[in-house]
């Protein structure tokens, strides 16, 4: 099974999931979860979508609990965060002057900017964005900001996403126009999870050419 295919399918391809390994799948959404948050190679994994496929299941089949899952799902971005952070605390500002074959360093600089403008917020605003989400807690901790402050910030974002997204699937996933369009609601999630990033970068693009502009005249 391919990314894209379970991607573009993944309501097809959980229920499969769930149907061939029933409360087993409780410990696979954990580790996708974990690894998309805590693993800084792993970006590309579902997240939002993830969740809300896993609602939209746990609303029908009683292998999945919504609440077992939401507190599973809590606890695997909370330790992903955690795993994350203590990784670029050891790191170090070095990482900025390394370039790591395991890390894209233009997502590194795009977090980073990210951080320069929202400041410890951006653990909470990233949760919603594909990819910042993944280098957000890492950012952090090369930038040593303090386990308290990102504690805080990290326990906020987690619940919101988590929360969020579990329950937007448990309510409205088995509605029949979702059921019957549930792709173009994929689509429409990570769109939407993409478009502050979109925003940020048509921004700064035109800023630096008013600047070169300014610079020209």
């Amino acid at each position: 099974m391919s990314l894209i295919d379970f991607i573009l399918h993944i309501d097809v391809k959980l229920a499969e999931i769930v149907t061939n390994y029933q409360t087993w799948t409780y410990l696979i959404l954990f580790i996708i979860i974990f690894c998309e948050t805590g693993l800084i190679v792993t970006p590309f994994l579902p997240g939002d979508s993830l969740l809300f496929a896993a609602g939209t299941i746990a609303a029908t089949n009683p292998s999945l609990n919504i609440y077992t899952l939401v507190m599973l799902l809590l606890v695997a971005a909370f330790l992903g965060d955690n795993t994350n952070y203590f990784v670029g605390k050891f790191l170090g500002h070095k990482v900025y002057e390394k370039n790591y074959k395991l890390i894209k360093r233009e997502y590194l600089d795009k977090t980073h900017g990210f951080y320069e403008k929202h400041g410890g917020k951006t653990l909470i605003i990233a949760r919603f964005m594909p990819i910042i989400r993944t280098f957000a807690p890492f950012v952090a901790g090369v930038g040593e900001m303090t386990y308290k402050k990102f504690i805080s910030f990290s326990i906020i974002g987690n619940i919101s996403w988590v929360l969020s997204f579990s329950f937007a699937g448990y309510f409205f996933g088995n509605l029949e126009f979702v059921k019957n369009n549930f792709t173009l609601v994929v689509f429409a999630i990570i769109g939407i999870s993409l478009l502050p990033t979109v925003i940020a970068v048509a921004k700064q693009i035109l800023a630096n050419r008013k600047k070169k502009q300014e610079a020209k005249a």
